[in-house]
């Protein structure tokens, strides 16, 4: 939803530049988000069996989302909000949502962490060296695929369509989410147990 943050700021603002301008901090906080996951992935891999690790992230993924359509949050805050209130408020918002969450799936499908079996120390560098490069990398391809998105969606909003249309056709974006979070969560608990 930094879309929405982003085009109530520029209102607010009345300024393009606002809209363009709040879209790097929201994704930046959506990426820390996003490696607070990955990092946890990364040290439960090194610890767990990956089959466990999956059925685990998959329990998580479900829970999360039944959590999601059962909880009713109704938090207020105030709209003078700076580059690190933005950050802030992505990586709360993110992190609230799953975000990060739903690469569990893409996540335990790479080698994250130390191999369970012996091979050298060159070997085990390079796995986990790997490993971190391959990770950064999906933070930012993901991060870039948000920053686009929200961006396209944020101006088309601020410059075209306005927000008239969120009081005839709200779409449930929570709910699409939920059965998002869900879907992957049973997904990857289907292809683990099997």
């Amino acid at each position: 939803m930094g879309w929405l943050f982003a085009v109530a700021l520029g209102m607010q603002r009345k300024s393009r530049a606002a809209v363009l301008g709040s879209l790097l901090p929201i994704a930046a906080g959506h990426a820390l988000s996003v490696v607070l996951i990955i990092a946890a992935i990364g040290a439960l891999g090194t610890l767990l069996d990956p089959v466990a690790l999956k059925i685990g992230a998959a329990v998580t993924l479900i829970g999360f989302g039944l959590y999601r359509l059962l909880a009713r949050h109704r938090a207020r805050i105030g709209m003078q909000v700076g580059p690190a209130d933005l950050v802030l408020w992505s990586f709360l918002m993110a992190t609230a949502h799953g975000a990060g969450l739903m690469l569990l799936p893409v996540l335990l499908g790479m080698p994250m962490g130390i191999p369970h079996h012996d091979h050298t120390h060159m070997l085990v560098a390079a796995a986990v060296g790997s490993s971190a490069v391959t990770a950064l990398a999906a933070v930012a391809v993901h991060t870039a695929a948000v920053l686009a998105v929200a961006g396209a969606v944020a101006i088309a909003v601020y410059e075209w369509v306005g927000l008239e249309f969120l009081r005839r056709g709200w779409i449930n974006f929570d709910l699409v989410w939920v059965i998002a979070l869900i879907g992957a969560g049973a997904i990857l608990l289907t292809v683990a147990v099997w």
